[in-house]
């Protein structure tokens, strides 16, 4: 007997109410239902069509459907999908490799998700610590940064500065200091002797869309070298392109000891992800010291390998750095009170609202109304990541959206505070 749920399930007419009976509370989504998404437009079950201003966090950098990624896929999971690392097999080494030589590292390491890659990088860089530099076993200490966000596995909420994030998850791993982002100073002075690795987002998306002063990766990168810690640097939002660059670390020449990537890898089509480091780095993982029954499996290295050479064939890093400077350029000309700032690198733009008028959830809200899509990061910072092959005519239809969502609010109580 089928059940009423499994009925509902495969209709022509999907209810979101099933999510709400069978599915964990875990997310707060729109409420809108997608069925079908092409380049940077969405459609719903009724026919509308929305234009995605998030990119779901970069994961859809090279658009929806992106008809290359589609085609190798489907060929790829009509031959072989998944095996296991126990044997060999055909795309792997060219993926690795490609991914290598854009990057600049030496050795690669796959996963899944974006937070594999980061327990990836936290497992080298302690053994390196025990082995290499000597720092006894369970003494290793790892720096990040405040308003980090790594993923959320027990053990990187565990040195998340969000509470939320940490309440009633305890106890958390230990093993991990905090310094404030984008501050020099207070980095040298929480470096110790058994500090290994410095962990960190070049950019911080979840954080707010944060962007360091100028010369701060590059002076981290230097105070690592000279203090013999391993600087780790987590690019799976802001990397591929993101940021108008093909990584983040490129705006200031920097090359990390570990590189974390993932998100847009997987082409918007699959999870894939990527631990890369130098070679002494690396050495230390021998057979048995990590693995993932998915981990480099044939259809994600078949994706992973087609999606750099879209990001390069199509230029889609320059796309991201011309048209991102034009967005914020246009952005910063709404001048509306709603608005205290607008920042960001490439199509990676955060649009800060002053609370007296709307949170940022609210106003995704107001901007779903206008048929756009995106979330809202850090209460009051509003994420415009649209997908890397978006047009100049699309980024002023997105501004046109923006500027109705604006239009529509008004204060929430009393007079907007000082800008």
């Amino acid at each position: 007997m089928i059940s009423p749920a499994l009925t509902l399930a495969h209709s022509a007419e999907p209810d979101t109410s099933l999510e709400e009976r069978y599915g964990a509370h875990n997310y707060a989504s729109l409420p809108v239902d997608l069925v079908r998404g092409e380049g940077v437009w969405l459609w719903d079950k009724r026919g509308r069509r929305y234009l995605d201003l998030m990119s779901a966090y970069s994961a859809v950098s090279h658009g929806h459907c992106h008809p290359r990624l589609v085609a190798v896929a489907r060929e790829q999971i009509g031959k072989l999908a998944v095996t296991s690392r126990a044997f060999h097999s055909e795309w792997l080494g060219h993926f690795l490799a490609r991914a290598c030589e854009l990057t600049g590292m030496a050795r690669a390491l796959p996963m899944n998700t974006g937070a594999e890659a980061v327990e990836t990088a936290i497992k080298a860089a302690r053994k390196w610590a025990a082995v290499v530099r000597g720092i006894p076993d369970g003494q290793a200490e790892i720096l990040v940064m405040e308003n980090n966000f790594h993923g959320r596995t027990t053990t990187i909420i565990g040195f998340s500065s969000n509470e939320h994030y940490r309440a009633g998850f305890g106890p958390v791993t230990p093993g991990f200091g905090r310094v404030p982002f984008g501050d020099l100073r207070a980095l040298e002075k929480a470096i110790g002797p058994y500090t290994a690795a410095v962990l960190l987002e070049p950019m911080q998306g979840e954080g707010g869309i944060n962007i360091p002063p100028p010369g701060w990766l590059a002076g981290v990168a230097a105070l690592c070298r000279e203090r013999g810690v391993l600087l780790l640097v987590d690019e799976i939002q802001t990397g591929l392109g993101r940021t108008g660059a093909r990584l983040a670390c490129d705006h200031e020449k920097v090359k990390p000891d570990g590189l974390m990537l993932g998100k847009a890898l997987g082409g918007g089509l699959l999870p894939v992800s990527l631990f890369l480091a130098s070679e002494e780095l690396m050495q230390v993982f021998g057979p048995g010291d990590h693995g993932s029954t998915f981990g480099g499996n044939p259809l994600a290295a078949r994706v992973g390998l087609e999606a750099l050479d879209v990001l390069e064939e199509e230029n889609l890093a320059e796309r991201s750095r011309d048209l991102g400077a034009y967005f914020l350029e246009q952005l910063r000309t709404l001048e509306h009170a709603a608005i205290r700032e607008v920042r960001g690198a490439g199509l990676f733009i955060g649009m800060e609202l002053d609370p007296a008028w709307s949170s940022a959830a609210h106003f995704c809200e107001a901007l779903l109304k206008q048929g756009a899509l995106s979330k809202d990061t850090r209460e009051n910072v509003v994420r415009l990541t649209p997908p890397l092959v978006i047009s100049r005519a699309e980024i002023d239809i997105a501004l046109q959206k923006i500027r109705a969502a604006l239009d529509s609010l008004e204060p929430m109580s009393g007079e907007p505070s000082d800008r």
